[in-house]
């Protein structure tokens, strides 16, 4: 199994050490049927992101050809930097893109979040080392504790563990609180546990049980793209604080 030095992954710890961790996937599909209007609107969400101070945003549009995830990245890193943090403590919003690490290296992104039948964290992060990118933020996608260990092992940096509430209707699907809870247990008993956010499904309503549960973070399309942003953004770090996570 190949590893990261440690010294080449403590800029990306160093994001994750600061309370609850708000990481934005994208979809533009969702937001027009029109491609220059959805684009627009998912530039202006990025945007909006970046100034209420989520962590981390995934590029998530697998629709999209090499070149246009390229172009499409780049803007949104332009646009990102572009943004005043509301809260000026904030470390700045990093980008991820989906699955690519090639595209990540050519948009100049800060990282990558790997689905479970892609390379590993290990292997994703000796490709950036090839190129002098010592400190990639690595993500893995998880559905069972099994590829979150995995994930783990292979160094990522933390891990999106779900869906923890099924769709309306396909519930059985979901891995549930219990699954959430069993997962970040596990971690709790290592010496700096890789963080694990809870997806699918997750709402201002129930994010505090996923909290309560262990998760070290949230992670969400329609919580972060649909609605009042700076609201949603503001609830979950109030709800955090409360919980002292």
């Amino acid at each position: 199994m190949r590893k990261a030095p440690p010294c080449c992954i403590s800029a990306a710890l160093a994001l994750l050490g600061r309370g609850l961790f708000l990481y934005y996937i994208t979809d533009r599909r969702q937001l027009s049927s029109d491609e220059e209007e959805r684009t627009r609107l998912l530039l202006d969400r990025i945007s909006a992101a970046a100034s209420e101070g989520v962590d981390a945003i995934q590029l998530r549009e697998k629709d999209l050809s090499a070149r246009g995830l390229v172009e499409l990245g780049t803007r949104a890193i332009e646009i990102m930097r572009a943004a005043k943090p509301l809260n000026a403590s904030c470390q700045p919003t990093r980008l991820l893109i989906n699955s690519r690490v090639d595209v990540a290296i050519a948009c100049g992104a800060d990282g990558v979040h790997l689905r479970a039948n892609d390379v590993s964290a290990a292997d994703a992060r000796a490709i950036f080392a090839q190129v002098g990118i010592c400190a990639p933020v690595i993500s893995v996608s998880c559905h069972t504790a099994q590829e979150v260990s995995l994930g783990e092992g292979h160094g990522a940096d933390f891990a999106v563990y779900g869906p923890v509430f099924g769709k309306e209707g396909d519930e059985a699907a979901a891995a549930g609180l219990a699954g959430l809870e069993a997962v970040c247990r596990k971690r709790r008993t290592a010496q700096a546990a890789m963080p694990v956010l809870a997806l699918g499904g997750v709402t201002v309503s129930n994010a505090a049980d996923c909290l309560k549960a262990g998760a070290g973070g949230i992670a969400g399309i329609r919580l972060f793209q649909n609605g009042n942003l700076a609201e949603t953004v503001s609830r979950l770090r109030k709800l955090a604080d409360e919980l002292h996570c």
